[in-house]
């Protein structure tokens, strides 16, 4: 399934935080999002799940999701937004309770993403419990339970400490390369991005709008390789060219109370 954002732009009241977006994310591949504080990455993933509607263009849906597909779009955030009175098992149980599947099915779904993630030996567990890497786990296998054709991930190693991020980026890449789903991954991490991404697409400070689309030539599973370092070296520096002096400028910015979502 293919989605295809046209001439997309957004306004929060006078406040242009978005304008002209025009991508297309291609069945199967992950699209990296970057940019200044401010630049409308989170508003552009919302407009694209469909949580938000845009002040003018349209986004469309090219193909189908698949048989099992029970939402086509599906969110992990930054604050894990798991139910804290509910275990591992039922904030997974949460994504399925409002489609029609009997029990059996319901229990295959949860069982199958226990598994992909890793999380079948806290089943019984509570977010209280659990590391912060391992309630972003259930985060995960919360969106996969539906099947998504396309999973959007807005910052969702931000709140992390270094060393839990990269194994979590691990697994999750680990996960990826087996199910092949398009994702949409919105990062302020130039290292993130290159270690994850087909594509990065480079936004401008508000209103957002594509500076550069950047190809990641490289194979996923060949990034962590001494042999790749130079070349993700030279892509992560020609990227902070891209963004460094309007990140400087962003940062001294006052943020209007309309675009504080922004």
């Amino acid at each position: 399934m293919e989605l295809i954002v046209e001439d997309v732009g957004h306004a929060y009241g006078p406040v242009m935080a978005l304008e002209g977006i025009r991508l297309t994310v291609r069945p199967g591949e992950i699209l990296a999002l970057i940019g200044p504080s401010g630049c409308g990455k989170s508003t552009l993933l919302g407009i694209m799940g469909g949580i938000l509607r845009p002040t003018r263009g349209r986004v469309l849906v090219r193909g189908a999701p698949g048989p099992e597909s029970l939402n086509p779009f599906t969110y992990v955030f930054q604050d894990f937004a798991l139910l804290p009175w509910r275990t591992v098992e039922g904030n997974v149980a949460l994504a399925l309770e409002h489609h029609r599947l009997d029990a059996a099915e319901r229990a295959r779904r949860i069982e199958d993403v226990l598994a992909r993630t890793g999380l079948q030996e806290f089943r019984n567990a509570f977010p209280k419990q659990l590391s912060g890497g391992m309630r972003q786990r259930v985060g995960i296998a919360r969106a996969l339970a539906a099947r998504p054709a396309v999973l959007l991930m807005d910052e969702p190693l931000s709140a992390l400490d270094a060393q839990t991020r990269e194994l979590l980026m691990e697994d999750f890449l680990s996960l990826w390369l087996r199910e092949r789903l398009s994702v949409v991954y919105v990062t302020h991490n130039l290292t993130e991005a290159l270690r994850l991404a087909d594509r990065i697409v480079v936004l401008s400070r508000r209103p957002g709008r594509i500076r550069r689309i950047v190809p990641v030539p490289l194979p996923q599973a060949e990034r962590a390789a001494p042999a790749a370092q130079a070349d993700l070296a030279k892509l992560h520096e020609d990227l902070w060219s891209l963004i460094k002096a309007e990140a400087q400028i962003a940062e001294r910015e006052m943020i209007p109370d309309e675009a504080l979502d922004a």
